[in-house]
């Protein structure tokens, strides 16, 4: 399965398709209020079944709902359902029951097998209205899904989701493999010594963004001024993303040209979140992930993930020596067994690249010669 995304053209209909969705978050508020109605009266958890029943019978009393289709209808419910199984099922971690969301900020609604047809070129036809959208590469494999979403600015995207095509083959071409190891100062250290320093694009955009929430809090409530500060802070915000995702897109090309296995560990980005906060936010490191699996299965390269708790820092890279304990702040350390002086984030790099050529079998082909420096 892949997710294909396209920008629709700006047209006077596409307000047909706003008020779309917000019909469906006027729906979502409804089954979110039934849900807690339910359990306040009976105790427990009210099904899927029996939500997209009612709601069904509700529907053709309502004509507002009736502008979103009843595929996208049992969407709805089939989202408030996950939410709440991953409440029931990770409450103790902090994970909250999904609430209330504003009509204006509802984002998206799903069409399933109907309420859709794609009439070649550049072209989509949803209900009785016909829509054109920045053809950015075909449609290719079984249609599964459509989903229309707005963005804060008021944009509208369509995102396809597809059966993927054969997977290719793990090509080696350059018969080298490597590990990288994710840091806070330096967003990748490479097993043959190179490093990556992060853009922070955040850090920095920082400024601006200030500058255009102090704009924002200055203008009246309701006002036309206070609409246009608020998109323009939402295009700060944008300029940011757009700007983190290119250096992805770059990066991920480049390192998948220079190597055939590459191997990283696993992160708890939840927990050092919590602790490091907008520095974690800033190097998006899971995004990347996602962007370097992506162009890795299109290049016929292999991304390896080691276990979590192996330690990797702690661990020498020449003797295999483990230490008890290794604090954060010591960047240096020299091995009590074998003497020699490891770099703690070079050290871990070299571990996760043994690690990750003995989990898929490529211990040859982690003794190929260094890479040159990005």
């Amino acid at each position: 399965m892949k997710s294909l995304k396209f920008k629709l053209y700006s047209h006077k209909r596409n307000q047909y398709l706003k008020r779309c969705i917000n019909a469906a978050g006027v729906i979502y508020n409804h089954c979110i209020a039934l849900h807690k109605r339910y359990y306040r009266i009976w105790g427990k958890h009210l099904s899927c079944a029996k939500l997209q029943a009612h709601i069904a019978k509700l529907r053709k009393r309502k004509a507002f709902w009736q502008l979103v289709g009843s595929q996208a209808v049992q969407d709805v419910c089939q989202r408030i359902e996950k939410a709440y199984q991953l409440f029931f099922k990770h409450h103790k971690k902090g994970v909250r029951p999904p609430g209330f969301k504003k009509v204006k900020k509802y984002k998206s609604f799903t069409l399933k097998q109907a309420g859709y047809k794609f009439l070649g070129g550049n072209r989509i036809k949803m209900g009785n209205k016909v829509y054109q959208y920045w053809n950015s590469r075909e449609v290719e494999g079984t249609v599964k899904t459509v989903t229309i979403k707005r963005t804060p600015l008021g944009e509208l995207f369509i995102v396809v989701v597809v059966d993927s095509v054969d997977e290719p083959q793990i090509k080696v071409e350059t018969s080298r493999i490597a590990g990288f190891d994710f840091g806070l100062k330096t967003f990748l250290t490479c097993s043959d010594g190179s490093k990556i320093e992060s853009l922070q694009c955040f850090k920095q955009g920082l400024n601006a963004i200030r500058k255009a929430c102090k704009q924002l809090s200055r203008k009246q409530k309701g006002s036309k001024r206070r609409e246009q500060a608020r998109k323009h802070l939402v295009r700060q915000y944008e300029k940011i993303a757009n700007q983190r995702r290119d250096w992805f897109w770059k990066l991920a090309h480049e390192l998948t040209d220079r190597f055939d296995v590459l191997c990283f560990e696993t992160l708890n980005l939840k927990g050092m979140q919590r602790l490091w906060g907008r520095k974690i936010s800033d190097l998006a490191f899971g995004e990347f992930l996602q962007i370097l699996e992506w162009i890795a299965s299109k290049k016929g390269k292999l991304v390896v993930f080691i276990d979590q708790w192996y330690p990797s820092s702690k661990t020498c890279s020449n003797c295999t020596h483990v230490l008890d304990s290794l604090d954060l702040s010591v960047r240096e350390w020299r091995c009590p067994s074998c003497q020699s002086v490891n770099g703690r984030d070079e050290n871990a790099a070299q571990n996760i690249k043994t690690v990750g050529a003995s989990t898929v079998g490529l211990g040859s082909v982690s003794q190929a010669q260094p890479a040159t420096a990005v």
